[in-house]
């Protein structure tokens, strides 16, 4: 697939100096980090390399990539390298996508306190699935699950939720056989809903009282203990958003399916129409409208767009990506076996690569003109270094 017209990076580099200056002291060290990411990314600022064709010889300069996990053009080449790993954690089962979603008020707090409530907001919904899995009026089982943090709606707005990938079944309390969901169902939504919400209501309710959560601006009030607890009492009577979705087709399809969750940032560039006098256009889905008109143009400041992006930066070290029951890292590779043992197959192959070797190495670079491999000729800091081909 060619390089966009348009890219997050063309929006920085144009409006980010001015923006910066403005939202002087507004900007955490974080988001100032990520913008400067972005920008300098590929690049002649990050340095690069030189490559030569094996087959043609014809020269190409390749710049450095930020890596920076936030940036739209860096996560394609992460999320295989993830992709890889994960093949051979699949079991021949059925898998399911399970949503947790924190209500609008609560997803207001969360962004003065992202490390706290993310954090909470991940080991609640694992520890639903996991009780409900458990219990035996529903699947009697220990399962496992792997949880995805997204922030974002469509618009850009802060929305935060995770995304289970869970297989359809677990290991018996004995451990001796392999107890399977129901085809085509996992577990009740509505339980696992009520619970997810009384929990992290309890859980909101410790936190404060041990003054772990900050507030500021317009919520600055909900410190003072009787106003926060007043805050909840209407969150509990209000159904929270949890739902499954039907079974994916099989190990494969959950494996495309989470190449594109796994390392999503809040827009990619593909989305990204027009950036012009009026503003900055991109492409959003409006989930509240059904058919093809769910599909809509929106058109925002540059300012608003890179405010909107930046609402998205998580706390440094936080993990966006986590594994728990049967799939948790510690136990992972015992429990597998298990798992297997009783469904009676292998370990499955790593064909995301097209390769079964585990040490088998994609060329890291491809020639444009003929497809053959590159190799590296000069590495240089900045682009004055280029040196002319001999």
């Amino acid at each position: 697939m060619g390089r966009p017209t348009l890219e997050v990076a063309d929006i920085f580099r144009q409006h980010g100096p001015a923006w910066r200056a403005a939202q002087r002291g507004h900007l955490s060290l974080g988001q100032l980090k990520v913008m400067s990411a972005i920008e300098q990314c590929r690049s002649a600022a990050l340095g690069g390399h030189v490559l030569r064709c094996e087959g043609c010889g014809a020269d190409q300069i390749s710049y450095n990539s930020c890596r920076n996990r936030h940036c739209p053009k860096c996560q394609s080449a992460a999320a295989q390298r993830w992709l890889d790993a994960r093949q051979a954690d699949l079991l021949p089962v059925e898998y399911y996508h399970v949503v947790f979603t924190l209500p609008a008020s609560i997803a207001d707090i969360a962004f003065q306190n992202k490390a706290t409530i993310y954090g909470l907001l991940f080991d609640l919904a694992a520890k639903v699935l996991l009780t409900i899995a458990a219990d035996p009026k529903h699947l009697g089982a220990r399962i496992g699950a792997t949880l995805v943090l997204h922030t974002w709606g469509s618009a850009l707005t802060h929305h935060p939720h995770v995304h289970g990938i869970v297989p359809g079944g677990g290991l018996a309390p004995d451990g001796k056989t392999w107890v399977a969901c129901r085809p085509g169902f996992f577990l009740p939504v509505r339980v696992l809903s009520r619970l997810f919400r009384r929990r992290f209501l309890e859980e909101l309710q410790r936190l404060h009282a041990d003054g772990k959560l900050k507030f500021f601006g317009e919520h600055a009030q909900l410190a003072d203990a009787r106003t926060f607890k007043a805050w909840l009492a209407p969150l509990r009577k209000v159904e929270w958003v949890v739902y499954a979705k039907r079974p994916f087709a099989g190990p494969e399809a959950v494996l495309t399916y989470l190449s594109r969750y796994t390392h999503r940032v809040a827009i990619a560039n593909s989305r990204l129409l027009a950036l012009d006098e009026r503003g900055v256009t991109f492409r959003w889905k409006d989930y509240r409208t059904k058919g093809k008109t769910r599909y809509k143009a929106m058109t925002l400041s540059p300012q608003e767009f890179m405010r909107r992006f930046l609402l998205h930066v998580l706390p440094g070290g936080f993990h966006r990506i986590r594994h728990y029951g049967l799939l948790a890292n510690g136990s992972r590779k015992a429990s597998l076996a298990a798992a297997r043992e009783l469904l009676l197959t292998a370990p499955v192959a790593a064909a995301a690569t097209g390769s079964t070797d585990p040490h088998a190495v994609r060329p890291a670079f491809i020639c444009r003109h003929c497809g053959h491999a590159m190799v590296i000729v000069q590495t240089f800091a900045h682009a004055a270094e280029i040196r002319a081909p001999p």
